[in-house]
């Protein structure tokens, strides 16, 4: 990220110092200058085309995505399958998240020492063989070997394919990280209504998953194609607008715990995964039994959340890229803020959904601006960087449902969805942390 932010003598795209580039560079020099003059803040290392890196790590996200909701969509199906009590069930959903978590700080090892796009299609591959065997798991021991392979290969490739999107983000010069976030919604999303038409129809789940895998197997070869084939001369941007490689980042260890601004970073992060993971167990409970509406009327609930957060994701870059993260972030969480105060204090139907879209509004930009900044972080390497923020995130997304549920026990549930108010405020005040790696910056 310094590379491209502190040496505007190497940045093309930005205009050259005349003084510098000699005598010798006339008529075609200029002429290159006067075309790439327009296009300020546009990539440097980018492969034009469908095989360029940015649409390799789209599939990527895509994938991962859609693997996660179509096993999301199945659960029910796999606990009647094994005749699971709710304990059962929670004791399996917290062996793959224990999976995941451990996996995290490995994948932050290997992504540093091998490279992110190689760890990312790794993963892709053993998500999808570890997704078939959870499918064909005849008894109960080797569902639980596979559904912890399954959550440890969604979490290593969360991490992996976070730190290459940083690395094609860096390579543009401006923010996309929002964008690929929201193709991985869009590909739960697709995930779990064909999981959901799937056992509506009967299919048994393990069919499902094998043909599933099977069908998102083509992904891993078309990400895998602006790595293993070498593009023309045409596609490519001239080596000489290529930053150089960042030789000063410290490696650090695996596992470490964040410090300083990136400390912040991580609690912006579990903040929002706090309220995104209460959001899709609760916000259906608490229209059915604060505000009163039937299961239908409920359910759109999160449907209205779930539809504002993946709309502002695609206009996420848009905006990051003219107000700067840390205004969007002070957006987003006062987004989050007035959101959450409505639901909490709301009595009717309809100001219930103005404040679930406010939410879904307010965290959708969250992570992508979490992930991006971690991956430009002074203090750590990207992929320990990431891993490190990752399991914060996780950690909230599995403590945000049980803790919205003790505070209702002991209160109300009402009362409970307050804490929302103040998981919003830590957004709004963590926001100075992310002035370090604004990458729509190139002259700081």
């Amino acid at each position: 990220m310094a590379t491209l932010s502190q040496d505007p003598t190497k940045q093309d795209e930005i205009g050259q110092d005349p003084a510098k580039e000699g005598p010798a560079k006339k008529g075609p020099a200029k002429e290159d200058r006067t075309k790439q003059g327009p296009k300020k803040g546009r990539d440097q290392i980018q492969v034009k085309g469908l095989r360029s890196p940015r649409w390799a790590v789209t599939a990527m996200f895509i994938l991962n995505g859609a693997l996660y909701g179509s096993w999301a969509a199945r659960i029910p199906s796999l606990k009647q399958s094994f005749d699971l009590s709710a304990g059962d069930l929670g004791l399996l959903l917290l062996l793959m998240s224990g999976g995941a978590i451990a996996a995290f700080p490995v994948s932050g090892g290997l992504t540093d020492r091998f490279g992110a796009a190689k760890v990312t299609l790794v993963c892709a591959v053993v998500c999808c063989v570890s997704i078939a065997l959870v499918g064909y798991s005849p008894v109960i021991i080797m569902l639980s070997i596979a559904v912890v392979l399954f959550g440890a290969g969604l979490g290593a490739m969360d991490v992996a394919m976070n730190a290459w999107a940083a690395e094609v983000e860096r390579g543009y010069g401006r923010s996309i990280m929002s964008s690929f976030h929201a193709f991985f919604s869009v590909g739960a999303g697709v995930g779990a209504g064909l999981g959901a038409f799937a056992a509506w129809e009967g299919i048994s789940y393990g069919h499902q998953f094998f043909i599933f895998a099977l069908i998102l197997s083509p992904l891993i070869w078309f990400s895998a194609l602006p790595n293993v084939f070498s593009p023309s001369k045409e596609q490519l941007i001239p080596q000489k607008d290529k930053p150089e490689p960042e030789t000063t980042k410290p490696k650090g260890p695996r596992l470490i715990m964040p410090r300083g601004a990136l400390l912040v970073v991580a609690l912006v992060a579990f903040s929002c995964a706090v309220g995104e993971g209460a959001m899709a167990d609760w916000s259906a409970v608490f229209l059915t039994s604060v505000i009163k509406v039937g299961e239908g009327q409920a359910a759109f609930g999160y449907t209205v959340f779930s539809i504002t957060m993946v709309a502002m994701r695609f206009v996420g870059d848009r905006l990051i890229i003219r107000f700067g993260p840390v205004n969007i972030l002070r957006f987003c969480g006062g987004a989050a803020l007035i959101g959450s105060s409505l639901t909490a204090t709301a009595s009717g139907l309809w100001m219930t959904y103005l404040g679930l879209a406010l939410m879904g509004v307010g965290y959708s930009i969250v992570f992508p601006l979490v992930f991006s900044r971690a991956a430009n972080s002074k203090q750590l390497s990207p992929g320990v960087a990431i891993a490190s923020v990752a399991t914060f995130s996780y950690g909230g997304l599995l403590l945000g449902p049980p803790l919205i549920g003790f505070i209702a026990e002991i209160s109300s549930l009402r009362f409970a969805f307050g804490l929302f108010v103040l998981l919003a405020l830590v957004v709004v005040v963590g926001s100075v942390a992310f002035r370090q790696g604004d990458v729509r910056d190139k002259s700081s």
